[in-house]
């Protein structure tokens, strides 16, 4: 079983830059995979970034590439979400998510098992 919670969001103006943090509980996290999504108010999940537990390989949404940048530190059972050059439709609620190390695709949000309750990121013009 594994306990996840984000901090970190909060009111930004566009252009701005936000670190998110989320802090699992529970053994081994190292063999878990770490995925950040977002929803926004009428939309669907949305996948942000994803870290793999077996080699750190990451990747991205296509609408943050280049701006996000996802990290892990096991030592502190904790994954981040660096986020710069934040732009409106950046708005949402951010949740992160962990399943067991694997070979699927970390951008599929039915794969992971545990999932943190979210924290608001609203980006203002």
């Amino acid at each position: 079983q594994v306990h996840l919670v984000e901090s970190g969001g909060g009111l930004v103006q566009a252009g701005g830059s936000l670190t998110l943090s989320c802090a699992a509980s529970g053994r081994a996290f190292s063999r878990y995979d770490m995925g950040w999504f977002r929803q926004a108010p009428g939309s669907e999940r949305e996948f942000v970034a994803g870290i793999r537990a077996s080699d750190g390989a990451t990747v991205y949404g296509d609408s943050v590439k280049g701006r996000f940048t996802i990290s892990r530190d096991n030592a502190n059972n904790t994954v981040y979400l660096q986020m710069n050059i934040l732009k409106p439709e950046d708005t949402a609620v951010y949740r992160c998510a962990a399943r067991l190390k694997g070979l699927q695709s970390l951008t599929i949000g039915r794969l992971y098992n545990y999932w943190g309750q979210g924290t608001q990121v609203t980006v203002s013009s």
